[in-house]
């Protein structure tokens, strides 16, 4: 029977995410070369200025022009959400792929371990790390990457505790496959799909928990830029100029949108029964 391959520019979920996604990279990497200003150059006579022709998203209470903050602030995002997936992801596969594969008492001991850090937000767990080393953007990535680690786990135990009994499983090991080629070459290629699926769900996660973490004065540290402590420093000048809220959560609102479009349309191009 023949089936039909969806194109994926054709899924308009995807194309949308995509686009939005492609827009914030590219922010995040012209801010490398380019900003209208300097993002730390302070002007106290020109600060809480409305949007104009000189700075267009207007200055903060230090008169640093905002676009500039943004853009720089898009690099700060993108990090975190890398670095922290990938510290949750890279952690949670290998306990998820020894406990699936192996079971016995190393399932166990590690499934207590994933719900016992499952019990601990990334929030109250940079709280935690914070009380014995000094708050910073490091500090959040690991907290945030922590956090993410049961997901992946659980995820990735699941697939290999499917997979190592399937019919190809078998036949590699009776034609002397070991463990090593039995699992990186013939069981993790096929749970790829629903881990770079979860990857790119838990991208915006990361990123509205880094600036909850910088909005709590966990995360991103004055003066360096960071979206969410931006929106801490706009609440005591909402009367006085309101752009200085919005335009910064306005970027984590559509950042978010669309990481989350992007993951929906992974999802259901990655999905056999969509692609069929």
């Amino acid at each position: 029977m023949n089936r039909r391959r969806l194109h994926p520019f054709s899924h308009v979920t995807f194309t949308l995410g995509f686009a939005i996604s492609a827009l914030l990279v590219a922010t995040a990497a012209l801010s490398f070369v380019y900003t209208p200003q300097d993002p730390l150059q302070m002007s106290i006579a020109g600060r809480l200025q409305g949007p104009s022709a000189a700075n267009w998203l207007g200055t903060d209470q230090f008169g640093r022009d905002l676009l500039s903050r943004i853009m720089t602030g898009a690099v700060t995002s993108i990090a975190v959400g890398v670095i922290a997936v990938g510290i949750g992801m890279g952690i949670g596969v290998l306990l998820g792929m020894v406990s699936g594969y192996f079971g016995g008492w190393l399932d166990e001991g590690f499934m207590r371990l994933i719900d016992a850090v499952q019990g601990f937000p990334a929030i109250l767990s940079a709280l935690l790390i914070t009380a014995v080393f000094k708050p910073g953007i490091v500090i959040s990535m690991v907290a945030i990457g922590i956090a993410f680690m049961p997901v992946f786990a659980r995820l990735s135990r699941g697939s290999f505790l499917e997979l190592r009994a399937r019919e190809f499983v078998l036949a590699a090991r009776a034609l002397g496959a070991g463990d090593g080629a039995v699992i990186f070459r013939h069981i993790l290629p096929n749970t790829l799909s629903p881990l770079i699926v979860q990857a790119t769900i838990s991208f915006p996660v990361a990123i509205l928990a880094e600036a909850a973490l910088s909005y709590l004065g966990l995360g991103t540290q004055p003066p360096y830029p960071s979206w969410g402590l931006m929106l801490k420093d706009a609440q005591n000048f909402l009367s006085m100029n309101p752009w200085y809220a919005i335009f910064p959560g306005g970027a984590i609102a559509v950042t978010v949108l669309g990481l989350n479009l992007l993951g929906d349309g992974l999802r259901d191009l990655l999905d056999p029964r969509v692609r069929g």
